[in-house]
């Protein structure tokens, strides 16, 4: 039986106004969720330690321009990732890009530009699963 949480990361603070509309679906269903400001190239040991002690079971990571959060924290863990790419630059299509493009082995499911809601919806199906509701409606 999985945790029902969600750790939601953004690499900067100016990220977390997005980040509210997942925060404001999460509440909205009563799910556990924890928000951490951690940049893959600011502070990748902080994330680094962060995503091997967290007792969440899935990751929401919302990142702009070259958008390389959501990778690294897959490249690290086993569990979920969902990917928010941000219009930062190039209306977002830069950090779509970027998310959607991951290598073998390393997946992350992406939302649409800023649709940190959507990211939120599908983390909730993700622990649905664990919960043994995952089908139907």
């Amino acid at each position: 039986m999985c945790k029902q949480k969600v750790a939601v990361i953004v690499g900067s603070k100016r990220d977390l106004p997005v980040a509210e509309k997942a925060m404001k679906v999460l509440e909205g269903h009563g799910v556990e969720y924890e928000v951490r400001v951690l940049s893959a190239h600011r502070n990748p040991k902080e994330l680094e330690e962060y995503i091997a002690e967290s007792d969440a079971s899935v990751f929401i990571a919302m990142a702009g321009l070259a958008a390389h959060l959501p990778g690294y924290i897959a490249s690290r863990t086993n569990k979920p990732v969902i990917g928010v790419p941000l219009n930062v630059a190039l209306g977002g299509l830069d950090s779509l890009l970027s998310i959607v493009q991951m290598p073998r082995g390393v997946p992350v499911a992406t939302v649409g530009i800023d649709n940190a809601a959507n990211a939120a919806y599908l983390a909730i199906r993700i622990l649905n699963l664990c919960r043994g509701r995952g089908e139907g409606r």
